[in-house]
């Protein structure tokens, strides 16, 4: 083999190592997402059906209410309680309010898990406004649900069956570009 066929050979396989390591980066976040919210893994609650005419348990749990934002994200979020105490397995909900208090309009997604991590895989979200992005129009105020339970099953996990507070946080970001597609919301009728 010449010394020619050589670089180019080599030059083939760092290209095809380049471009494998840049296909498994650009996988790497949404593999990863898809996986924490499967099994629960670093706090991401599950996404599940109505446990309605399951197991209820006597026994309570407080579940606290966080909220943050991105930095440059324009809108006010905050939790409309900060807790409350519900029986394992009973549905709950609970409202988290956002305002845009700017002049145009804003579109975010919520990024969020729970606390301690050991519950994620239990803490079950029926409805959230985190599964779908939000539009808030300029000056406009929304009450956002969660509809959650937890699942009884937590009672027999050795490490999250001791748990009496679950914290459940949410982060809000503005959505890439925005702007596009808050004016396409607004075109399509859609909005918070």
């Amino acid at each position: 083999m010449t010394a020619a066929a050589r670089n180019r050979r080599s030059l083939f396989m760092l290209a095809a190592v380049a471009a494998t390591m840049c296909a498994a980066a650009w996988a790497s976040v949404p593999l990863y997402d898809w996986f924490c919210r499967v099994t629960g893994f670093g706090g991401t609650t599950i996404v599940g059906e109505s446990y309605e005419g399951q197991e209820i348990l006597n026994r309570t749990v407080q579940i606290r209410f966080d909220a943050s934002l991105e930095r440059g994200m324009p809108w006010e979020f905050r939790p409309e309680t900060t807790a409350t105490d519900i029986r394992i397995g009973e549905n709950a909900l609970a409202y988290y309010v956002a305002h845009n208090p700017t002049s145009k309009p804003v579109a975010g997604t919520a990024s969020y898990n729970v606390y301690p991590y050991s519950a994620g895989e239990y803490f079950i979200k029926i409805e959230c406004f985190c599964f779908q992005m939000q539009v808030l129009e300029p000056g406009e105020t929304v009450r956002m649900p969660v509809s959650f339970f937890v699942d009884p099953e937590i009672v027999d996990d050795v490490e999250a069956g001791s748990v009496n507070s679950i914290t459940l946080s949410y982060t809000f970001h503005v959505a890439e570009d925005s702007e596009e597609l808050a004016s396409y919301g607004k075109m399509d009728g859609q909005s918070g």
